[in-house]
């Protein structure tokens, strides 16, 4: 791998401090200034590294127009969570980062070392921290590793990784905490020969791309960016070019000179000092090869993982194209059944019409055959025969209608007062087929005189199908109930409807990752594990609510809860 020389220590470094205004439709990418070989400021006062030309290959495929700035990791950090950039290039994962900031799948995997002055009596171990200074960078993620280690170590921070070798070579405390490769390269770059790397890794962390929580628009581009970058290779490029093993510094004239200088030393002694650095190279090769393979395998489980959710994206493309097709089934369907609705009437005054000359044919000749059966038995089936027909076509048109209702997408100009109970009706329509196969005890309790809410009617029935339709699934036989009701709450102010199953129930450790897209305890039959993720998106969107509550074995209680809006009082 070729050697990198890293001037960016001897720069003011205004890229991050003199922030340019923002152009529009460009995206703004930060980094660390001081993290080489994955980011830094080269020579020309440029941004590279393994990062930025990861990013800026990301940019090209997915048609991004990004700008990377780079500056202190507390800069860069504290400009992304307050919106002056746009994302950072590279970020370890943590579940505390993650409250506040949405990442994507890791890039690459990185380890991270004891680093101390060379001679050290004592190995640091995180067992044998208590009262020792570890200098570590500020707002980094070794400064939220030893804190969370309960380690007892003294922690002091650094704006710059190399500010963090720095006290550390000027014998001042007594350990430094980073990165091993950036500090390895940190320490050549910069002649701190009396620091070394001690020790095996002590943490292994994903380096992702991240975003501010909620931009997954632009993390999804990031990810599908890098998926592609992995299929064609370029990715592997580009991991080769900056992440491969350290090479040894070649020899320079200086060095040369020197050496002829001392031409009067024993050879002994010469070829002796050479074997001893051959030596250290080679376990140095050694060690970093090892950290090499177990970075391939984890980077190989990555990939397997993200080809995984590239299938699961691919499920929920089709149930989206199912739904198109649904309406469409459905707007067939209601042109022949508009027919029968025009005609019926027709054809049953036609034989009220007829009925008075055919009485009057009966009472002169008798019976006779009409439309294959004696007269006397259709003149009283045939107008009921009728009014049944005319019935169930009225009822094929109030199905027809309610699932072009559940499949059309909601606008904004949609959303209006919502009454409940008419939207809990209009859903049960759609269900009853599937509630009378699934159950002999189903109950509902309107609540008399309930508010109404602000919504989408459309957007609140496909919640309350995927929970009655939940409740069926769960039961295991027909002799087992499911129970509906709807009520106002005036202690919290919102109108309630409680979905009550008496089904297989659902074991504790699962209630906190049902609405998790794609996760599903019924994938052998189908389930995609969309349903529950779609339904807490659209209760979000209405400021609402949804509840579980289940005992395996006994059931599962879901409350959904819309809040009554506040009316405004007169001036």
């Amino acid at each position: 791998m070729r050697l990198i020389t890293i001037f960016c220590f001897a720069f003011p470094l205004a890229t991050a401090a003199q922030e340019a205004p923002k152009e529009k439709n460009v995206v703004l990418v930060g980094g660390d200034q001081s993290y080489p070989p994955y980011e830094f400021i080269d020579k020309d006062g440029n941004p590279t590294g393994y990062n930025v030309e990861l990013t800026r290959a990301i940019a090209r495929v997915m048609g991004l127009n990004v700008e990377v700035r780079l500056g202190t990791w507390a800069e860069m950090r504290n400009a992304l969570l307050s919106g002056r950039i746009d994302a950072l290039e590279g970020m370890s994962y943590s579940a505390e980062r993650a409250l506040t900031i949405d990442f994507s799948p890791p890039h690459t995997i990185v380890h991270h070392s004891f680093f101390a002055r060379k001679g050290v009596a004592t190995l640091p171990t995180l067992a044998n921290l208590r009262n020792k200074e570890v200098i570590v960078l500020n707002h980094g993620i070794m400064q939220e590793f030893l804190r969370d280690q309960n380690s007892g170590a003294r922690i002091v921070t650094a704006e710059t990784h190399a500010d963090v070798l720095r006290l550390l070579a000027a014998g001042k405390h007594d350990y430094a905490l980073m990165a091993k490769l950036p500090g390895l390269y940190l320490i050549r770059e910069l002649g701190l020969s009396n620091l070394e790397a001690v020790g095996d890794p002590v943490s292994a962390q994903d380096y992702c791309f991240a975003v501010a929580k909620g931009n997954s628009a632009l993390l999804a581009r990031f990810g599908e960016g890098l998926a592609i970058l992995k299929n064609s290779g370029e990715y592997q490029q580009i991991y080769n070019r900056w992440l491969g093993v350290l090479e040894p510094r070649g020899i320079t004239w200086q060095q040369a000179a020197k050496y002829g200088a001392i031409i009067i030393v024993p050879l002994i002694l010469l070829l002796g000092g050479m074997a001893l650095w051959s030596r250290t190279l080679h376990r140095e090769v050694a060690l970093r090869t090892a950290e090499l393979s177990q970075e391939v395998a984890e980077r190989r489980h990555a990939e397997e993982e993200l080809r995984s959710q590239q299938q699961q994206l691919v499920q929920a493309d089709k149930m989206a194209a199912l739904g198109v097709l649904v309406s469409g089934v459905a707007h067939e369907v209601n042109n022949p059944n508009g027919l029968i609705l025009l005609n019926m009437p027709v054809v049953m005054e036609a034989f009220q019409d007829a009925e008075p000359i055919l009485e009057e044919y009966y009472r002169k000749h008798g019976d006779f055959d009409f439309a294959g059966l004696r007269y006397s038995r259709m003149r009283e089936a045939l107008p009921r025969l009728m009014s049944q027909m005319l019935e169930g076509s009225r009822r094929v048109k109030g199905i027809v209608e309610d699932l072009k209702d559940f499949a059309r997408q909601p606008v904004a100009e949609q959303s209006g007062d919502l009454d409940l109970n008419e939207t809990v009706r209009a859903a049960l329509r759609l269900l009853s087929n599937l509630i009378e196969k699934s159950t002999e005890h189903f109950s509902v309790e309107y609540g008399e005189s309930l508010p109404q809410v602000r919504g989408a009617a459309q957007r609140i029935e496909q919640v309350v199908v995927n929970l009655v339709m939940n409740a069926c699934q769960a039961l295991p036989s027909p002799d087992r109930g499911v129970a509906l009701r709807t009520f106002q709450d005036k202690d919290t102010n919102c109108i309630i409807l409680e979905v009550r199953d008496e089904g297989i129930g659902i074991p504790a450790e699962n209630l906190s990752r049902l609405t998790d897209p794609f996760f599903t305890t019924k994938r052998e039959t189908g389930g995609t594990g969309l349903g529950l993720s779609i339904s807490t998106g659209i209760v979000k969107e209405h400021n609402g609510t949804l509840e579980f509550d289940s005992t395996p074995g006994l059931g599962t209680t879901v409350r959904l809860s819309l809040p009554i809006p506040v009316k405004e009082s007169a001036p």
